[in-house]
């Protein structure tokens, strides 16, 4: 499952973690993704969202039957 955002495409981003004595390894900063139940022209699905595109409002969440019925 690749760790992508399925709204923005927003992915993994690579560079250098730097230690105190200025010596350099690489390593990757990872997108905040949730799995998101949202309507899509297929019907309800789960997808991988980044929590940014959940915060401005560029996916609308489908509300399950579980908590309606209560």
């Amino acid at each position: 499952m690749s760790r992508v955002c399925t709204l923005c495409g927003k992915r993994p981003r690579t560079g250098n973690k730097i230690s105190g004595s200025d010596h350099h390894t690489k390593r990757r900063w990872l997108p905040n993704l949730q799995r998101v139940r949202t309507m899509t022209e297929h019907g309800p699905r789960r997808v991988r969202v980044c929590t940014s595109c959940i915060r401005s409002g560029k996916i609308a969440k489908v509300i399950s039957r579980m908590s309606s019925e209560v």
